[in-house]
């Protein structure tokens, strides 16, 4: 059984592959099924089911229009519906969902839910987010970077602001595709030592870097996130707005990257707090090629996991 749990967890090759599919089918199809033979609709008369635990719009959209340009079908389930690990535990609903679904996407909090599920599946579970993890976010981010700059292997990634799930899994592709990140952030939020160290590991350089000017020096990618989460409480929110507000992205701080740096943001953004209207709204920035690639990356880690299964 193949899962897409994590990028450190899924070998190197299998993850330019999946980044090579992506690109020939967004190539060959802009993301419309239209004339499309059997063959190329892996998905067909398959059902997938989408549990959200964590609500969303950008990974429910893309989920949902992707399977269905496949060929397939979706069920979409809040947590709140299911009830995950109440009223019956993660392994049997695992269990039971597999005889009734052909895959499973799960967005949850705790990491050990979705590694539960993958666990007692008899199906592949795709990782759609974690309080611990982003993968599906980041492979969309390096299908964008390679459409526009071409190999991101050897460049320099910078994520300023919150060492988050999404800067988890970022530092996790340094060490699968080879280039070096550097994190620039406040000491309280810099990302877990281990998944920095295992991908210095694999011969890559992620440093730390407090100062954020110092950061983006020579920069290919400069990526930041919201500084809050829908949890935080007032008081919370005040205190990281006072611990990131050196790291928001301006065009000064732009200045700084190399003349053609690219500018993310996985969104939603709260414009005027971790990013400017004008480095958002630039020429640097493929914030939207960014969000609409979520669409055909997981395309791609879909049909990967069903061709994996099957071989």
């Amino acid at each position: 059984m193949k899962h897409f749990l994590d990028i450190y967890k899924t070998d190197a090759h299998e993850l330019h592959r999946i980044i090579e599919t992506a690109k020939a089918t967004k190539a060959a199809r802009h993301g419309k099924p239209k004339g499309a033979h059997d063959s190329e609709l892996p998905l067909k008369d398959k059902m997938v089911a989408l549990i959200f635990e964590k609500p969303s719009t950008r990974t429910r959209v893309s989920f949902d229009v992707g399977v269905r340009q496949m060929g397939g079908q979706t069920m979409i389930l809040s947590g709140s519906e299911m009830q995950l690990g109440h009223g019956e535990t993660i392994a049997d609903t695992a269990r039971v969902l597999s005889r009734y679904v052909d895959m499973i996407m799960i967005r949850t909090f705790e990491e050990t839910t979705l590694l539960e599920m993958a666990e007692y599946a008899s199906v592949p579970v795709i990782n759609g987010l974690t309080n611990r993890t982003h993968p599906c976010q980041i492979m969309a981010d390096i299908l964008t970077f390679e459409e526009h700059r071409g190999p991101i292997k050897g460049k320099k990634v910078v994520w300023l602001g919150d060492g988050n799930n999404v800067c988890a899994s970022f530092i996790h592709a340094a060490g699968q595709f080879g280039f070096d990140l550097t994190f620039g952030g406040p000491a309280p939020l810099d990302p877990e030592n281990g998944f920095v160290e295992e991908a210095r590991a694999k011969g890559v350089s992620v440093d730390i870097e407090r100062d954020a000017e110092k950061a983006v020096k020579d920069a290919d990618l400069v990526v930041t996130d919201t500084w809050l989460s829908m949890h935080d409480s007032q008081s919370a929110r005040e205190r990281r707005h006072n611990m990131l507000r050196p790291y928001r992205v301006d065009r000064k701080l732009m200045a700084h990257a190399k003349p053609d740096a690219l500018f993310m943001h996985c969104l939603p953004a709260h414009r005027g707090e971790e990013v400017t209207n004008n480095v958002m709204d630039g020429p640097q920035s493929v914030i939207f090629d960014e969000a609409e690639n979520r669409l055909h990356a997981q395309k791609a880690i879909m049909r990967w996991c069903v061709e994996a299964t099957h071989s």
